[in-house]
This record gives structure tokens, C-alpha cells and sequence, in this order.
């Protein structure tokens, strides 16, 4: 399958694909109706959310993965709880595994006069759900070991209370070790060509994790081609899809870049 856009409503283009067709989603869905798009608010509703949902499980290949970003809205005093119960969604109606609970720490705090009465929101949920035990697990070991160069030491509590030695006691401690499900990184500000672009080392980090070269990634909610400029520099294959025409536009122009910056591959849009 060579790399394509589609230039439609997400679940009109993905009740069209063929199934077990994707290897890796990543993608970022309207949030609440948090952002205006187009100068309007989305059509996005529960059930909407709940259709695209089936289509995306129809299309994970076994052991494929979501990465599912997601955040809340507060409404009248109460977040909305919205991301958990897609997230159980996933799980409990279309039998996908909550493979595992991310947080995406942006160190910013953009919400206006919430702090009067909580803590400044600086964060949000990454959900990685799996169809089955993932096929593709590439973990990334940038985390600076503050023990690095000292044996490994110390005891693994067991059900009985009981304690045994860790397994690789007396191995050196690396420089780096493997990244915690905590990731910080610094948002990327509102655009002129898009209101809520997320950084492009978030989706080359979760496709880098969670796919092999070759692999096919797509993301439903393209927006302006973050994901799919990340996917092709990484050698992967990507479907996008975005129904704002002026979105399309931008994001053809990003991963045809990217393109050429990786492989002089073509782009079919």
C-alpha cells in the first residue's frame, strides 16, 4: 500500500478501508468540542466517537495498536471523565486490550481561571490499547540513570510477602535507561493553520514504540500532518484522513516534505 490522504469524514473514509488493514493508529480526536474548527464547533457526540471506534478496531490487524490522545473539558465544575469512558470503551465493547496508561506532560498550563479553584492542568492522557499482545514494542532509552555505573542491587516483594533478590542483581547499571510512562514535552502552541497541533517528537515517539519499519500507520483526525510527516521519516506507510479542506492542504504539503526528506516516496492524495 503506497501513502494516501483522504480528504472526508473520518468514519465515511474508514467504513470503506479493508479490514485488519492498519498496524498502528495515533491520533488525537476533537476533545470535547475544546477547540473551534473551521470557526464552528465539531459534530462530535459519544456516538460519534463510539461508530469511528468499531471501525477502528475492524481495522487493527492482530496485535496492532491505538495510541488514543486525549483530554477532558470542565463543565459546570466537573470534568467531563469523557477520555475514561472512551478508553473503557475500547476495552469493555470493542474487546481491545488497555495495553497501558500514558501521560503526556506539557510543563504548560493554557487553561484561563481555573486555578482560583485546582491544580493547573498540565497534562494529558495517552491511551495505548492493543488488539491483543502487541506485535511491535521498540521502547525508547533516553532516561539519564542517576546510578549509572553501580551494580544493581536490591529485593522483589512477592504475594506472600516474602522477598527475593531482583533477577539481575549485580548487573552495571546503564547511562540510560528505558523512558517511564510519564513523557515530558513541551506543547506546540496554537497556529494559524491549525488550533490544537501536538508535537511532532509525540507522535514519532509513540510510532517509533509501537511499530517496525514497513508497518502501516494511520491517523483519522490528520489535522495539519503532524503524524504522517513523523510516520514517513520513519520509514512506515500512512493513511490520513481530514475533512477540513484547508487542513488536507497543509498536510499534504508537510509529508510530501517529509517524503522527500526520507526516501523521495510518493504521496497519493
Amino acid at each position: 500500500m503506497t501513502n494516501a490522504l483522504h480528504h472526508g469524514d473520518c468514519l465515511d473514509v474508514l467504513r470503506g478501508m479493508p479490514g485488519d488493514s492498519v498496524d498502528l493508529f495515533v491520533t488525537s480526536p476533537p476533545y470535547d468540542n475544546l477547540r473551534t474548527y473551521n470557526d464552528s464547533l465539531t459534530d462530535w457526540t459519544f456516538e460519534k466517537f463510539a461508530a469511528i471506534a468499531g471501525q477502528m478496531t475492524r481495522l487493527l490487524k492482530p496485535g496492532g495498536v491505538i495510541v488514543w490522545i486525549v483530554n477532558d473539558a470542565t463543565i459546570n465544575g466537573s470534568e467531563t471523565g469523557t477520555s475514561f469512558r472512551q478508553a473503557l470503551h475500547f476495552k469493555d465493547e470493542c474487546g481491545l486490550r488497555l495495553h497501558d496508561t500514558m501521560i503526556w506532560s506539557k510543563g504548560a498550563f493554557s487553561a484561563v481561571g481555573a486555578l482560583a479553584v485546582r491544580y493547573a492542568p498540565t497534562f494529558e492522557y495517552m491511551f495505548v490499547l492493543s488488539n491483543g499482545a502487541p506485535q511491535a514494542f521498540n521502547p525508547i532509552k533516553d532516561r539519564k540513570n542517576k546510578s549509572a555505573g553501580q551494580a544493581i542491587r536490591g529485593t522483589v516483594r512477592q504475594a506472600d510477602g516474602s522477598t527475593r533478590p531482583v533477577s539481575n542483581k549485580g548487573k552495571m547499571i546503564g547511562e540510560y535507561g528505558q523512558r517511564f510512562a510519564v513523557w515530558e514535552m513541551p506543547a506546540v502552541k496554537a497556529r494559524q493553520h491549525h488550533p490544537a497541533p501536538f508535537p511532532e517528537n509525540l507522535a514519532r515517539d509513540h510510532i517509533a514504540s509501537w511499530s517496525d519499519k514497513g508497518m502501516t500507520v494511520c491517523d483519522p483526525f490528520l489535522g495539519s500532518g503532524t503524524t504522517g510527516a513523523a510516520a514517513v521519516k520513519l520509514g512506515r506507510k500512512f493513511i490520513g484522513i481530514e475533512r477540513e479542506a484547508k487542513y488536507i492542504t497543509i498536510a499534504r504539503a508537510r509529508i510530501q516534505a517529509a517524503l522527500c526528506q526520507a526516501d523521495g516516496g510518493e504521496c497519493v492524495v
